[in-house]
């Protein structure tokens, strides 16, 4: 009797375990819901749904859908993590679901096809030591937030030189070419109509810029700071906000280990000096935020700074910051949407009094692109597929593709098995081989090649299709609200957006145009894509496939207008209609060239800033000068090109093209600089050049008189012709003007001419002149 009952507890033993294996491969597990953040929550995500069937249809009678059920969409609302303890554990086991997998590239699928560590292979890991502490949920350590009342985001200002003049301003001065009304954009270089502000490696400039006859440097302070270019700043009245790197330095000891070694970490470091005495800035607040700067903006008296870091999974850094005496801990929210590499996107917000109002920190991807408009931040990422959803992926690919190509008795015999549940997945496999091998093998070797190839190229067409279904972009937006920040939604969409310019808020819509791309075996497939989102981020309109086999190399949001220019051989400038829910192409125009940059003249009027191009012998595309064009959109069903300006030829490069604060255009004013950087040979004529001139460099910019109709050039502004040597401190070209004189800034120096008739007024070597003072405390 015994034996009897041993014998029915060890079958009944063997049934239930070979059940749980089966049903832990086969069937998706559930979420469960309420659950708090957990190790159990991390192993249950699944957030992608699988492609569909695509290209080939396959029969109910083949497969049981219901044997490999598709995976769950889950919501993308944030998680806050309520301790350090907490973060520690999940990425911890997020770690470990990373180490299952071994991601390798197929070269005949062109699939990310995880695959898994052997058991032999699999170390544990040691608990990983955390610095910072527990995440404080009091936010009583905040000062009250600063208030003021916004007007709604609109578009950027077609007069750019329009500036917020301040109260204490005496002079008309153009601003930093910023891509929305009211969001300043940090640069090296500021102005408020009587001074100008410059950050060169670690030291201030003050210059007294005007009246330009007597224009001079007045002080030059150094910052204590390791050596770095301070590239970005704000002026806000007699404040001046600077944003820079830093690092600190801590000791740990490994589990077990009996040594400590250094850990750094990389720092952003906000500085608000009080500069109402030119000869005597002081350092009234600083704040020191762990992570990368990345980026900022400044809106009415708030400052926005988004810092960045990678996750160190062996000393685990949460985000804290330093303000004056105290040590602030941000909290930390995280999303469902599992990600290949985590990173903490720290947003902190600051007054320009010097106070901290606010900071938060999201546990994202790798930021790529931000847009702000006066209400809201949005930060862009590429999404991640779970690393846990390769599985199923390869098994719908398999049975949706390779099953219906072969012959019926195959399938029917591939049918059996599945459909066989004494069997696990191991011997279901096992099985399903060794008939695929037996059906290969009955087949005459031309026949079994020409299957192959069909399936080889049915793979590549489905993940073709998988490719631009998963490689998308994921898009957080952020309610600033004066600096109390409120997480709103996130969304995806198909594709990557290029640049800040490829996203705009508009009437409580938020529309953003990305390019989407997936490889296949012979080619490259490209097309480009409109999205338009509520203010909940649903997508509620979309424009797919505009310009098949071309990207997106230029975009601008007007109203309810975008301008979008993509390029392969000829540059087609289209005009999308986004007055509804429904974007739509109302004209387009196919000329030579490309344009890079965008900007807008008037409500019918865009400038392109790009370069042109030439067929060449062999088919292919050659790149000429710098382009200027004039768009005339007036009617928007046929747009046209009005006027061109081509500077220089192949080697002739503008800032310009690859940053938007290079560029100075003032419509009241009735004129446009752009810096130029060339050879003697490309901007002379071809009967005045002598052989020297091929290896002189010309640095310097060319204005001109702009209205709707088009340019006139009014002449050129050097400010260095060189041959061989060139030792002048490097500085990203600009251009300013105050009342009518016109200031440039190149590489260490600065040119002050007349507006009108380019007259030179005066010069300045900005490192070399003027008082020095070692740092400002």
């Amino acid at each position: 009797m015994n034996k009897i009952i041993l014998s029915s507890a060890l079958i009944a033993i063997i049934v239930i375990g070979g059940l749980g294996m089966y049903y832990s491969i086969n069937i998706t597990p559930q979420v469960k819901q309420n659950v708090p953040v957990s190790v159990q929550e991390q192993n249950n995500i699944k957030t992608m749904q699988a492609p569909s069937k695509f290209p080939y249809q396959f029969s109910k009678e083949v497969f049981d859908l219901t044997i490999f059920p598709k995976a769950s969409i889950l919501s993308n609302e944030p998680v806050k993590f309520e301790s350090a303890k907490e973060i520690t554990e999940f990425l911890k086991q997020s770690q470990k679901t990373q180490q299952q997998y071994n991601f390798v590239h197929s070269p005949d699928m062109d699939l990310m096809a995880p695959v898994p560590e052997p058991e032999s292979m699999k170390m544990p890991r040691p608990e990983m030591p955390t610095h910072g502490g527990s995440v404080s949920s009091d936010r009583s350590v905040y000062p009250t937030p600063f208030g003021s009342e916004w007007n709604s985001g609109e578009e950027v200002h077609v007069q750019l030189g329009d500036a917020d003049v301040n109260l204490n301003s005496r002079s008309d001065y153009s601003t930093t070419n910023v891509q929305v009304k009211n969001v300043d954009e940090p640069d090296y270089l500021k102005t408020d109509g009587k001074y100008v502000y410059i950050g060169t490696q670690n030291t201030i400039s003050i210059i007294d810029a005007y009246p330009p006859e007597s224009a001079k440097v007045i002080l030059r302070f150094a910052v204590d700071i390791d050596q770095q270019n301070i590239e970005n700043m704000f002026l806000n009245g007699d404040r001046l906000v600077l944003m820079y790197h830093g690092t600190s330095e801590s000791q740990a000891i490994s589990e077990f280990d009996f040594k400590p070694y250094p850990i750094y970490n990389s720092k952003t470091i906000i500085s608000i000096l009080d500069v109402s005495d030119k000869t005597s800035p002081k350092v009234i607040s600083t704040h020191e935020v762990d992570g990368n700067y990345y980026n900022s903006r400044m809106i009415g008296d708030t400052v926005y700074v988004l810092s960045s870091s990678g996750i160190d999974y062996s000393n685990l850094i949460i985000p804290t910051i330093m303000s004056e005496d105290k040590v602030i801990y941000p909290d930390v929210y995280r999303f469902p949407n599992p990600e290949q590499g985590y990173n903490f996107n720290t947003v902190t917000a600051v007054d320009v009094s010097g106070n901290l109002i606010n900071s938060e920190t999201f546990m994202m991807g790798y930021s790529n692109s931000i847009y702000v408009s006066e209400e809201n931040l949005y930060i862009t990422y590429e999404k991640n597929i779970a690393p846990t959803d390769y599985d199923l992926i390869q098994k719908e690919r398999f049975f949706d593709v390779i099953v219906p190509l072969l012959p019926k008795d195959t399938q029917d015999k591939i049918k059996s098995i599945q459909s066989d549940s004494t069997l696990d997945s191991r011997e279901k496999w096992r099985q399903v081989s060794k008939v695929l091998q037996d059906t290969y093998n009955a087949m005459p070797k031309e026949e079994k090649d020409k299957l192959f190839s069909k399936m080889q190229d049915a793979i590549a067409e489905y993940d073709s299709k998988f490719q631009n279904d998963t490689r998308r972009t994921i898009i957080h937006k952020i309610a600033l609200d004066s600096g109390n920040l409120k997480y709103v939604a996130n969304n995806d969409v198909s594709g990557y957006p290029l640049n800040q310019f490829s996203m705009d808020e508009h009437s409580g819509f938020f529309r953003i145009a990305t390019t989407s791309e997936s490889y296949g075996p012979r080619q490259t497939i490209l097309s480009n894509n409109v999205y338009v989102l509520d203010e909940s981020l649903k997508i509620v309109g979309k424009l797919e496939k505009i310009a098949p086999e071309e990207r997106i190399y230029s975009a601008r949001f007007m109203g309810d207008k975008l301008y979008l220019v993509t390029f392969k051989q000829v540059d087609p400038f289209f005009v999308i209609d986004l007055s509804s829910n429904n974007p739509k192409i109302l004209g387009e125009l196919k000329i030579p060239g490309f344009s890079n940059y965008l900007q807008p003249y008037d409500e019918n009027h865009i400038i392109g800033i790009g370069r042109d191009t030439k067929e060449n012998s062999w088919g292919g595309v050659e790149q000429k000068g710098v382009k200027i064009s004039m768009f005339d959109v007036s009617d928007f069903n046929k747009p046209k090109e009005t006027d061109t300006i081509v500077i220089g030829g192949t080697g002739t490069h503008s800032d310009a093209l690859d940053s938007h604060k290079a560029l100075l255009l003032d419509k009241g004013k009735g004129i446009i600089s752009i810096p130029i950087k060339t050879d003697m040979a490309s901007i002379k004529p071809q009967n005045k050049i002598v052989s020297e001139d091929y290896n002189k460099q010309w640095y310097g910019f060319y204005v001109y008189s702009v209205d709707s109709s088009g340019f006139e050039e009014k002449g050129q502004i050097l400010h260095y012709q060189w041959q061989y040597n060139y030792n002048s401190q490097y500085m990203q070209p600009r251009s300013f003007y105050i009342n009518d004189s016109l200031y440039t800034v190149m590489d260490g120096s600065m040119k002050i001419n007349d507006i009108d008739t380019l007259d030179e007024i005066n010069s300045i070597k900005i490192q070399q002149t003027g008082n020095i003072i070692p740092f400002v405390r």
